[in-house]
C-alpha cells in the first residue's frame, strides 16, 4: 500500500490552462481521506502552491522551488531549506544580462522580473483567478541585479530562464554551467502553455531552465520528509511530467508519467497515464491507490 503520493503542478496535475480538473479533485478527495500523504511538489513558490492545495483539501506538506523547501501546512513552518546564495544569484544574473535573456529569480514569497513574459505571463494570468491574499506576488523591478545586491531578502529558491529560440537558449546555458554550486535542469523539449484572456486564449511556447543550488531536486526533499515520517522509498508514488520529475519518478516506490510527458520521461517511468489534459493523475490514482 501506498502511504506518500508526490505530485507535480504544470504538465501533471493541472491542465493546459493551469486549472484542475473536477475529475482530479474528486479522486485526491478520496486518496486523502484514506490518511495518505498527498504532497504537492512543483519548481514554484510555497504561496503559489497552497492555492492550489486549498482546492484538493487539506493536505500536510508542500514541496517548493523544485525541491529547495518543504513548508508544514498545519504548523505553518518550513522544515526544509537548501536556498541559493545571493552571490551565486548574482553571478547568474550578470550571464543573463550580458546576454539579453529573460530570466526571473524566485525569493522566498515573490517572483521578481524585469517583465511579464514567458512563465511570469502564465504566474500573472492565474492571479486574476485568485483571492488578494493567494496571489503569486510578482515583483517588476527595472535593475534586478541592484535590487536583489541591495535588498535584505537573501534566500532565493531558483532562477528561471526563458528564450523562444533554441538556439540562443542552448548558447546561455553552455555560460551558465560554468558557475559552481548549482543544478541546471536539462529540459530538451518546448514548454507550451494556454493563457485565457476573455473569450480568447493566446499559447505560449519557449524554452525554459530552472537553476538551483547544488544537489537540488525533488527527490531529496522528498526523501528528507518520509524518513521523518517513517515511511519507507517504495511505499511512495510519484506522478510527473518533466525532467524536475525524473529523480522522483526514478527512486520512488511506483513512478508514474503524463500522456504528455517527453520521451525521455516516459522511458524512466513504471507506468504512463493519460496526458494532463484528459485526467491521468486521476486514472493513477483509481489504478493504484483507490
Amino acid at each position: 500500500m501506498y502511504k506518500f503520493i508526490a505530485i507535480d503542478l504544470d504538465g501533471t496535475l493541472l491542465n493546459s490552462y493551469g486549472e484542475i480538473s473536477n475529475e482530479n479533485k474528486e479522486a485526491l478527495k478520496e486518496v486523502i481521506d484514506k490518511g495518505i500523504q498527498v504532497v504537492l511538489t512543483s519548481g514554484r513558490i510555497s504561496k503559489a502552491i497552497e492555492y492550489i492545495s486549498n482546492q484538493i483539501g487539506r493536505n500536510n506538506y508542500l514541496i517548493s522551488g523544485n525541491g529547495t523547501t518543504i513548508y508544514d501546512i498545519k504548523n505553518d513552518i518550513e522544515i526544509y531549506n537548501k536556498c541559493m546564495t545571493r552571490e551565486t544569484v548574482l553571478k547568474i544574473i550578470e550571464i543573463c544580462e550580458e546576454n539579453s535573456i529573460y530570466y526571473s529569480v524566485f525569493g522566498e514569497k515573490s517572483i521578481i522580473t524585469k517583465s511579464l513574459g514567458y512563465n511570469v505571463l502564465v504566474y500573472n494570468s492565474e492571479n486574476y483567478k485568485k483571492s488578494p491574499d493567494m496571489k503569486t506576488k510578482i515583483n517588476v523591478i527595472p535593475d534586478v541585479y541592484k535590487y536583489i545586491k541591495n535588498s535584505e531578502q537573501d534566500r532565493f529558491s531558483k532562477i528561471t530562464i526563458c528564450d523562444s529560440s533554441k538556439v540562443i537558449f542552448k548558447g546561455i546555458l553552455r555560460k551558465i554551467r560554468e558557475v559552481q554550486n548549482i543544478e541546471v535542469l536539462e529540459v530538451a523539449h518546448m514548454s507550451r502553455k494556454k493563457i485565457k484572456k476573455g473569450t480568447q486564449q493566446m499559447e505560449l511556447q519557449y524554452f525554459y531552465t530552472d537553476i538551483t543550488n547544488k544537489n537540488v531536486n525533488k527527490w531529496n526533499a522528498i526523501k528528507f520528509l518520509i524518513d521523518n515520517l517513517g515511511i519507507a522509498p517504495e511505499e511512495v508514488l510519484t506522478i510527473g511530467d518533466n525532467s524536475n520529475d525524473k529523480e522522483m519518478i526514478i527512486n520512488a516506490g511506483l513512478g508514474i508519467a503524463m500522456g504528455n510527458s517527453a520521451p525521455y520521461i516516459k522511458e524512466i517511468a513504471d507506468d504512463i497515464v493519460a496526458s494532463n489534459d484528459n485526467n491521468g493523475v486521476a486514472e493513477a490514482l483509481y489504478k493504484y491507490v483507490i
